[in-house]
């Protein structure tokens, strides 16, 4: 892969330790008890359906009533496949698990299919890609769990050979995979295989009631808390770290600041459509304090971004091309009377381009008190329809149809629709 593509995981603390999660990536969970890893698949659930990305969770532990109340409303999401290989695994077929493909399925609008023959590991893995083949996009994986398997397979060497065969496979096919382990379950020698093939590792671990986490390998990144452990705690989807045992915090203040800004919006405006106070926009621009995940969620609908956009520099132009109408996002001005103006940025605000392209509405029988943009750097523009005049320097223009706009570094002190249309104007802003 020739660019790293960053995703977060749907706890900021873990992106700031990790970096952020890349694409191709397999992470490993060794976890000590068998149930601190569901609070971090969880999350990284729920923020790949908040962006749109399909995910496939393989179950070899859990039955689907069981599964789908661990799921909660993530069960809800036609973005979400499960391959069941419990019912006919564990479960043995018995009625009792095939019961609720009769009476609760139709309840649930993700997909759920029964794997039949889970013990054959080759039948399973043509199940697993052939359903990735419906799918567009980068998919996310989460296996619950290699321990749930070697149970049902028996033997350290056949979950090797799943493992071994299905890591590089997902990698090339741009995913990010969730693979749980019971810690305690495995030998040191298949946990050491399997980190050496793994993109990632991360080690959970309790003790006297404290629970940490340990990042063992991260590829592609060079961090400074490898293997040190991390002490953090967890209440239903919220994960809270020790500040003081943190690596430095992400910088995600000045890039929600930077978004924040080129949509026009003010930290009380920002903070009234998310539903947070104004000070908790304050803090988190100035890395005081972390957004809770529903809150990121909702920042970036309100800024028409991917959530994870927030957490690295803006995307490279070279992947894009064409940008949809839906796209665009409403700018506000801040120097101009609310309603007197309607502009829309034409790209998502994350792109990184020298040239910024706006459509600009202006009602008719409107005057503007002042430029669009507080903006010194060169601006063109051309208008579409209707009919606008400007003031610049002391010096009235008017604008036809078809007329092209110039500025250097000047700002016009005033515009004026005279009617008896709205007027609309392509503007280029130039960076």
């Amino acid at each position: 892969m020739n660019e790293i593509v960053k995703v977060a995981s749907g706890v900021s603390e873990l992106d700031s330790l990790l970096d952020g999660l890349y694409i191709g990536d397999n992470v490993v969970w060794h976890d000590d008890s068998g149930s601190l890893a569901s609070v971090f698949y969880l999350n990284f659930i729920q923020i790949s359906q908040a962006e749109k990305k399909p995910v496939i969770y393989v179950s070899f532990d859990r039955s689907p009533k069981n599964l789908f109340d661990k799921l909660g409303p993530l069960a809800d999401s036609p973005m979400l496949t499960v391959l069941d290989c419990f019912t006919c695994g564990k479960g043995a077929g018995s009625p009792i698990f095939l019961k609720f493909y009769e009476e609760k399925r139709s309840e649930y609008s993700c997909q759920l299919i029964r794997v039949e023959k889970p013990q054959d590991a080759d039948k399973l893995m043509d199940i697993l890609y052939d359903t990735h083949a419906t799918m567009e996009g980068d998919v996310r994986l989460v296996f619950e769990s290699l321990t749930g398997m070697q149970e049902l397979w028996g033997g350290e060497e056949h979950i090797l050979n799943f493992y071994v065969h299905s890591c590089p496979r997902l990698y090339e096919l741009n995913t990010i995979a969730y693979w749980i382990m019971e810690k305690l379950a495995h030998s040191p020698r298949l946990r050491a295989q399997i980190n050496r093939i793994a993109q990632v590792a991360i080690d959970l671990s309790v003790k006297r009631g404290t629970t940490s986490l340990t990042i063992l390998k991260a590829e592609k990144r060079n961090l400074e808390m490898l293997n040190k452990p991390c002490h953090y705690w967890s209440k239903d989807l919220n994960v809270s770290f020790d500040s003081e045992k943190r690596a430095g915090p992400i910088d995600l203040g000045p890039r929600l600041k930077e978004l924040r800004t080129r949509r026009g919006l003010s930290q009380k405006e920002l903070a009234k459509l998310v539903g947070v106070t104004s000070s908790s926009i304050s803090q988190v621009e100035g890395n005081l304090i972390y957004p809770s995940l529903p809150a990121l969620i909702k920042m970036a609908e309100v800024l028409s971004v991917k959530v994870s956009s927030i957490f690295r520099d803006k995307a490279d132009m070279r992947s894009r091309v064409v940008f949809p109408e839906a796209e665009a996002g409403e700018v506000r001005c801040q120097n101009l009377p609310e309603r007197s103006v309607h502009i829309k940025l034409l790209i998502p605000a994350d792109i990184e381009t020298r040239a910024e392209p706006y459509l600009i509405e202006i009602p008719q029988d409107t005057t503007l008190p002042g430029h669009f943009f507080i903006h010194k750097g060169e601006e063109t523009g051309y208008l579409l329809s209707g009919k606008l005049e400007f003031m610049l320097e002391k010096e009235d223009y008017t604008v036809q149809p078809g007329d092209v706009v110039c500025l250097t570094s000047e700002i016009p002190v005033q515009w004026k629709n005279p009617g008896p249309d709205v007027a609309r104007l392509l503007w280029i802003k130039v960076r």
